[in-house]
């Protein structure tokens, strides 16, 4: 077996997520269906004033260089952390992982003008762990013409994918994407696309009214009732018309859209009935592409899976196919998204691609990542 590490923090610029995963000999595991284990999973809190600092450098802002750099070394310290954590809970030393595949946070993704910016400071990283860092794992598919997103259909594909059955596999993160997994046996190829807002604009919202960072359960939500007018005129943005590739993040889906919105919508709409709607419109567009690919099954991962109304709500929009989480095909939820870093972290070690060009639009199969090295082992 191989261990490598992947590391998380997405667009609800929440936590840090890290799996340490197993991967069968790579003779092996590049085979659709390869086997892997979940080793470990640990996860802490981005601190306060580094979420809010993450937060402001979504927009221009004085001196955002510096800043941007000082973010970065903060969040790379929570990012050594949680690897802390992990060799800790495994009980396994930093000599047995070949390589951690750190994601970094996004605070502009743009691939229309071509590029897009995680921060994440590497070289720090490597150094605090002694471990190889795979970062930058974006800008490869960005320079190929691609949205450089998601990533992570490549990785369902190859462990979720089944031969007999169209799934989709659904990560509720910040930003709610699909992969779209034909059977196995055809040579359809896998799409995957960023939906829409989930987490995102649930968690703002509810911090700005109810002081929680977030509507645990959705049971706030819950008591609300959808406003079928205000949603209406949020599934017309005109992102969600846009057939895929396509990506989004913070830099459309963010309070000040949510505010423009609202400011637009006749009358005043409860704040709760708002968070309602903004569950629906999560449900309404993810389950839309599942019904349009035709998924037998649906697989939720992420934060989002953990949100009982949303879930609900998801479960109501996919009929008939059911909805479960991921647990059932033998990965935590909140585990998913983080290794599948650590898959393309062994990708780029073993000189592989690890995009997807009919998901992300690339004009082909890239390498992704680049290395930054630790200091020589004794």
């Amino acid at each position: 077996m191989r261990r490598f590490i992947g590391l998380m923090s997405g667009t609800s610029v929440d936590a840090v997520d890290g799996a340490l995963v197993e991967f069968e000999p790579r003779s092996d595991f590049h085979s659709h269906g390869a086997g892997l284990r979940t080793t470990a999973f640990a996860s802490r809190p981005i601190r306060p004033a580094l979420r809010d600092e993450l937060e402001a450098l979504q927009s221009p802002g004085a001196d955002e260089l510096a800043r941007a750099a000082l973010a970065a070394n903060a969040l790379s310290d929570t990012y050594a952390e949680v690897v802390a954590d992990l060799l800790a809970a495994s009980g396994c030393p930093a000599t047995s992982i070949a390589a951690i595949g750190a994601h970094g946070q996004t605070v502009r993704h743009r691939p229309e003008l071509g590029y897009t910016i995680q921060l994440l400071n590497p070289a720090r990283l490597a150094e605090a762990t002694g471990i190889t860092v795979v970062c930058d794992l974006r800008a490869a598919d960005v320079a190929a013409g691609g949205q450089g997103a998601p990533l992570a259909p490549a990785f369902h594909a190859q462990v979720f994918r089944h031969d007999g059955e169209r799934r989709a596999v659904v990560n509720l993160g910040g930003i709610a994407n699909v992969s779209l997994l034909p059977p196995g046996a055809l040579a359809d190829p896998v799409i995957g696309f960023d939906t829409g807002p989930a987490n995102t604009l649930l968690d703002a919202w509810c911090r700005r009214h109810t002081g929680a960072d977030f509507d645990r359960d959705g049971d706030w939500a819950r008591g609300g009732q959808v406003d079928a007018a205000l949603l209406a005129a949020w599934l017309a943005e005109p992102y969600f018309g846009l057939a895929p590739p396509k990506s989004t993040g913070r830099d459309l889906f963010n309070a000040d859209w949510l505010d423009r919105t609202l400011a637009r919508h006749p009358g005043a709409t409860p704040p709760r009935d708002v968070q309602a709607t903004l569950i629906e419109l999560s449900a309404a567009t993810v389950g839309r592409a599942c019904r349009d690919f035709g998924a037998e099954r649906v697989f939720v991962c992420g934060g989002g899976a953990r949100n009982a109304f949303m879930m609900e709500r998801l479960a109501a929009h996919c009929a008939p196919a059911p909805v479960a989480s991921t647990q059932g095909l033998g990965i935590d939820p909140q585990a998913v998204e983080a290794a599948a870093f650590a898959w393309l972290a062994a990708r780029r070690i073993d000189g592989l691609a690890g995009n997807l060009a009919s998901v992300t639009g690339a004009r082909g199969a890239r390498v992704l990542g680049l290395l930054a090295e630790p200091r020589p082992r004794d």
